[in-house]
């Protein structure tokens, strides 16, 4: 039964975070302006390469149909997880990463985080880097 329960809740979010591709790049699109204004409160990121590679592939994984820089969606806001998480070393970002490509739930509640294996190491790495990058 249990089995039954997660497969369905997984299911859920992944027809939540599906939709047209057009749709997809706008959201990227209009989460990159906002990330670019929401970071030069703290100092200009935009021209940041770590910044840049991680905005690039989260909107290449369509990243922003769960997730926002300041509001909490289907996932966590991006802020929310890079509080969290400030001053992560090596290992914790090995580990973030990791969470990435397998998934994971009970972190940020009930809503589990749907695996993405398409998504490499080094690149999840870099994503990960970019959303510790937005810590207030």
């Amino acid at each position: 039964m249990k089995k039954i329960l997660l497969s369905l809740s997984i299911l859920s979010v992944i027809a939540a975070c599906g939709g047209g591709e057009t749709d997809k790049k706008s959201e990227g699109e209009g989460s990159a302006s906002t990330s670019t204004s929401t970071t030069s409160e703290s100092g200009d990121l935009s021209s940041n390469p770590v910044y840049q590679k991680g905005l690039e592939l989260t909107g290449k994984y369509q990243c922003p149909t769960c997730h926002k820089i300041d509001e909490k969606l289907t996932g966590p806001a991006y802020r929310e997880v890079a509080n969290k998480y400030a001053g992560a070393d090596d290992a914790k970002i090995a580990e973030l990463s990791k969470k990435i490509i397998e998934g994971g739930s009970g972190v940020w509640g009930e809503i589990p985080m749907t695996p993405h294996p398409n998504v490499s190491e080094q690149e999840a790495k870099e994503m990960v880097q970019y959303i510790l990058l937005l810590k207030k």
